[in-house]
């Protein structure tokens, strides 16, 4: 590694705590839960990984605070009735060779997982697709405070940080995107309002973990759809978040709100949301992180040495190869190779990445990328039995 290469200099968050480099295992939802909220040694085993293959940090995605608006059946649960002794050991193997373990504090809303869920989001909808009804105004005013009880059991459970989800048109994105929330009190109409609710998880997750545990954000520069949240109005959340006791913004972008692609999927050269960062560089003085489109160590170099982020998100290059920070400071790793398929069913390039990390999490993982379709029958096999796990365990502790 030469001296001045920024990719491996550490970099210290508001908060004080100290990212060994600036690599960032992005939130994915890996589904290797065990059905009942809790994590199993395969997924200890995919973080460890990823911690000794040198990433700073990795964030595991979507871990919920209640059963009832999970994202899929693989989840975290993380609550009062949760046993936290697998928690604290995914935490000790993911907190290895100095890396630090987030979690992303997770609430699918309109979009629960409908085999375990009655979806609520901010407003009723009735949709090709898309059905749900509105949450009440207690039941929004209760959602901060559970996210400020999920972020200090992790503290005590040894996790390193957290993040709170507001992309991807999950429960906080879907407060601020005008495709879901049409509503008329003080948490829907102007952007001021619809950031309301993530300025107030901000604040009580804050106040519950004290102020030098990292608390990130992840927000959406927009939801690249008609009628969405625009990246104009996003900025003007930017600008709010300046204000707030966040360490690291993670800026992505889209929407599983149905029409809309998925930007993961795009066939780009290059990371997606970096003009929208620069924007936003403008505006605030809290440190970014961009995830999404990442392929390459120069593009990652470039947006670093630009300026314009402090941070970069990896996610899908670290699904093919988990040890590439390790190989990219030691000058011997080619760039990974991305699969190429056939066909594209909806969703089925996210099962084959998915399916991926159980590979890695069972050391099984090569560079065959086999049957599309066969990764996309394991996917939903695995849910079809995790969803009958989830029902009849969440239908005695968490009914």
């Amino acid at each position: 590694m030469q001296p001045d290469q920024i990719l491996f200099k550490s970099f210290t968050l508001p908060c004080g705590v100290v990212l060994k480099n600036r690599i960032i295992k992005s939130a994915m939802s890996d589904s290797l839960g065990d059905g009942t909220g809790h994590p199993t040694p395969e997924q200890s085993r995919l973080y460890q990984r990823w911690a000794n293959g040198g990433a700073a940090a990795s964030i595991i995605g979507e871990v919920q605070y209640t059963s009832q608006f999970a994202e899929k059946p693989g989840n975290l649960v993380l609550n009062a009735n949760a046993n936290l002794a697998p928690f604290r050991e995914l935490a000790e193997n993911g907190s290895e060779n100095g890396s630090l373990l987030w979690l992303q504090l997770g609430h699918a809303g309109a979009l629960s997982y409908q085999p375990t869920s009655k979806p609520k989001g901010p407003s009723a909808l009735d949709l090709p697709g898309l059905r749900c009804d509105a949450l009440t105004t207690d039941e929004i005013q209760q959602i901060p405070t559970e996210f400020a009880r999920i972020a200090l059991l992790a503290k005590n459970a040894g996790f390193g940080g957290v993040q709170i989800h507001a992309a991807h048109g999950f429960l906080l994105s879907q407060f601020l995107s005008p495709l879901f929330n049409k509503r008329d009190d003080e948490y829907g109409g102007s952007i001021a309002n619809r950031m309301k609710l993530l300025l107030e998880a901000i604040t009580a997750t804050r106040n519950a973990v004290g102020p030098d545990f990292p608390i990130a954000v992840k927000l959406n520069s927009s939801d690249q759809l008609e009628g969405g949240l625009s990246e104009h109005e996003s900025l003007q959340v930017v600008s709010a978040l300046d204000q707030s006791s966040i360490d690291l913004l993670d800026i992505s972008g889209g929407t599983y709100f149905p029409g809309a692609k998925n930007a993961s999927d795009s066939a780009g050269s290059g990371p997606y949301f970096l003009s929208f960062a620069k924007r936003a560089r403008a505006l605030t003085t809290k440190p970014l992180m961009l995830t999404g489109g990442f392929k390459t160590r120069a593009q990652a170099e470039y947006a670093l040495d630009s300026g314009v982020v402090d941070v970069v998100g990896l996610a899908r290059v670290l699904a093919l190869d988990p040890s590439l920070p390790n190989q990219w400071m030691a000058d011997r790793s080619p760039e990974p190779t991305f699969p190429r398929f056939t066909h594209t069913p909806e969703g089925g390039v996210t099962a084959w990445y998915t399916m991926r990390l159980t590979q890695i999490a069972s050391d099984t993982e090569n560079a065959d990328v086999g049957d599309l379709d066969i990764s996309i029958a394991e996917y939903e096999k695995r849910d079809k039995a995790r969803t009958e796990i989830w029902l009849r365990h969440f239908n005695d502790v968490d009914p």
